[in-house]
């Protein structure tokens, strides 16, 4: 009997050497006890050196703060799966890695400390800031088509210095969009200027635009600049448009065609060299049938119309949104959130989302609220959406699935640009050849007889 533990032993010894996961086990004190030949090239530390250290020294990971996947599988005694992180190797740099975790149990089923299994996901998230280029237009993320169609005129509209008249629901990104214009122009380096008029009656916003002069009204006993003069070289959002009166649209409407305003109580103009973007909620030219809007100045600042659509009609973009919601608030409230579980992903790929983009962000911030450490689940979510939730196709939604599905994209396009060649592809993907040459076989991709290696 003692014969074929130790072949088994040996046997299992063989096994871990030779995987290509790092694998290390700790003792109750937190000593590392064993270490293997991938953890060695993953963190670039010998095992000589690690064991005997405490687990921590040898990784220093985000999560030994505070959430460590390790500390909770030895306190509940449950085994943790694919938990992101990333540790600090030997040359100071940061390694992302994909971490499981469970009890080392000898034969008689006795606790001797745990174990834990880690991935270098540095090639994933090459492919992963690749992937978010590709879907990426300044603060905007998304895949859909109809996304990604204004994403590529967005250059043209901004350097064209035209008046934009950016139409879409509430809360789908209108002043997004209007800032990545103002950011992709040549006015970048001057300010950029929101203006909610549906919250000014009409005077205010009159005299916040154009200024005024000392004298001007009662109160006013010294001059003060508008937002003209601010946002002078730069740009200029006007949110809910149609939410002005007729009299002040007239007063724009001068405005954009002379090129020139006049603050109250002067009688001198000033130059008005900003770039108008216009934004509303509403069908314009419908307003403008309806008598509510006035037909010239619609045909003004309706030069370029770019349409945003709603969150319902892309939902394909919910699971890069969480994404950039959940690293843009563990930076803000330095937690560490790992992500959202399958089945709360599922029950927000069903909402219908009439506050949209903006109602999703509020979402995660509630689930925050409520998730202390991993994963955020449905117990986290708003009660009002739990009634929402039906079988769904779980896979068919995770995060990760949607990078792995244009992974192979990514690489076929690399190969066109390398003219199929081979290992010119896989120095600019950063990876080694041999793993290009598994993934060209896992996802099938077809290949010219031609290498392009002569090339």
């Amino acid at each position: 009997m003692k014969k074929k533990s130790r072949v088994s032993a040996k046997a299992t010894e063989t096994i871990l050497e030779s995987i290509s996961d790092g694998v290390f086990t700790v003792n109750h004190k937190w000593r590392i006890t064993s270490f293997n030949r991938a953890a060695e090239e993953i963190t670039g530390i010998q095992r000589e050196e690690a064991i005997g250290r405490y687990c921590w020294e040898v990784f220093r990971s985000n999560m030994c703060e505070g959430d460590c996947a390790l500390k909770r599988t030895m306190k509940v005694g449950k085994s943790f799966v694919s938990t992101s992180t990333y540790i600090i190797n030997s040359d100071k740099q940061r390694i992302p890695i994909a971490v499981s975790t469970s009890l080392l149990k000898n034969e008689e089923g006795e606790i001797l400390g745990g174990v834990e299994t880690f991935r270098d996901n540095s090639v994933v998230e090459e492919l992963r800031r690749e992937l978010s280029g590709n879907f990426r237009q300044g603060d905007m993320v998304s895949r859909s088509k109809s996304m990604q169609k204004i994403f590529a005129i967005l250059p043209q509209i901004a350097e064209s210095d035209s008046t934009v008249l950016i139409e879409g629901e509430t809360g789908t990104g209108k002043e997004v969009l209007a800032r990545a214009i103002h950011d992709l122009s040549l006015r970048k380096k001057s300010s950029f200027v929101g203006i909610n008029c549906g919250a000014l009656p009409d005077t205010l916003l009159e005299s916040e635009l154009f200024g005024y002069k000392a004298g001007a009204f009662t109160n006013a006993t010294k001059d003060k600049p508008g937002y003209f003069n601010a946002a002078s070289g730069g740009t200029i959002l006007f949110d809910e448009l149609e939410e002005t009166s007729p009299a002040f649209q007239v007063k724009l409407l001068r405005v954009l065609e002379e090129k020139e305003f006049q603050p109250l109580g002067s009688v001198e103009k000033q130059i008005a060299d900003v770039r108008i973007i216009a934004a509303t909620n509403r069908d314009l030219s419908l307003q403008v049938e309806e008598g509510g809007f006035r037909r010239d100045l619609f045909y003004r600042i309706n030069i370029v119309r770019v349409q945003l659509p709603a969150l319902r009609d892309r939902k394909e973009d919910i699971p890069l949104l969480i994404e950039r919601f959940i690293a843009k608030m563990n930076r803000v409230r330095g937690k560490t959130i790992a992500g959202i579980d399958d089945q709360a992903l599922e029950l927000l790929m069903q909402h219908e989302y009439p506050g949209n983009i903006r109602e999703l962000e509020n979402i995660i911030e509630h689930a925050f609220v409520l998730c202390s450490q991993g994963r955020i689940g449905v117990h986290h979510l708003p009660a009002h959406l739990e009634p929402c939730l039906t079988p769904v196709k779980k896979d068919y939604f995770s995060i990760q699935s949607a990078v792995q599905s244009t992974e192979a994209e990514i690489i076929f396009s690399a190969l066109q640009r390398n003219g199929f060649n081979r290992v010119a592809t896989a120095k600019e993907l950063g990876i080694h050849k041999s793993t290009l040459f598994r993934k060209i076989k896992k996802f099938h991709i077809d290949l010219p007889e031609i290498d392009g290696r002569s090339s």
